[in-house]
């Protein structure tokens, strides 16, 4: 199959263009800074990997992208370009889920099967979500969270991945071990084939955003209150 996968949902714009038989050709990659900046790097970064490998774009099997949650500038920023891209060439659109997208990065890189994904959401918050790998695939326990870390639920046994740490690393429950993991289009590519085989492709309209939050920003008030109630350091 050939499959062009990005995702702008972080701060990290990545992209992957898998070109030939699985097993045949590497997949091509291209890592650079997000947010702001994708929407200007995103298609020419695209265009790039589709010369080295020597295909036109209505050559491709689907396009992938991270749907989100994640950054809502990143967010519309993969959906437009999916979108444009997928009505100029009639190749059918593939959304994931970002959190889903984490736990396969994870289990590539230390083989981990029961995860608890976060994303930093910013504003004290993380989006997050649990997956149990079984059969080869992932099956989700429960509805993607957005919630203060400390109200973050973690099953025994389970380890936590994602991009979170630093920001909110002491505020995470348990002492579970804790992979460093991104929603990488390596990752949506591993995703794609079995996504695809269950029919989860659609035309251009279908590229949309998900969002579990409803607001980008806090109010003057809103930041205020949160100092107030924060506890003082002795």
């Amino acid at each position: 199959m050939k499959l062009l996968a990005f995702d702008t949902s972080t701060e990290t714009l990545s992209i992957a263009l898998q070109h030939g038989q699985a097993g045949s050709h590497a997949p091509l990659e291209h890592t650079g800074q997000g947010g702001a900046l994708a929407s200007a790097t995103l298609i020419p970064a695209i265009q790039d990997l589709l010369a080295r490998a020597g295909i036109r774009l209505d050559e491709l099997d689907a396009i992938v992208f991270g749907r989100g949650p994640g950054s809502f500038t990143g967010l519309r920023t993969a959906c437009s370009v999916a979108q444009g891209l997928a009505f100029g060439s009639g190749v059918p659109v593939l959304a994931v889920d970002t959190l889903l997208a984490v736990a396969e990065d994870a289990w590539h890189r230390e083989g981990a099967n029961e995860l608890v994904t976060l994303l930093d959401a910013r504003m004290g918050e993380v989006y997050w979500a649990a997956y149990a790998r079984t059969d080869g695939g992932w099956a989700r326990r429960g509805d993607l969270g957005l919630d203060r870390p400390e109200a973050v639920v973690l099953p025994p046994g389970w380890l936590l991945a994602g991009n979170a740490f630093a920001a909110h690393g002491g505020a995470l429950p348990g002492t579970a071990r804790r992979i460093e993991a991104m929603p990488t289009a390596a990752a949506l590519l591993r995703l794609a084939p079995a996504l695809l085989a269950a029919g989860q492709a659609g035309p251009a309209a279908a590229a949309a955003p998900l969002y579990i939050r409803d607001k980008v920003a806090q109010t003057t008030q809103e930041r205020a209150a949160l100092r107030a109630a924060a506890p003082t350091t002795p």
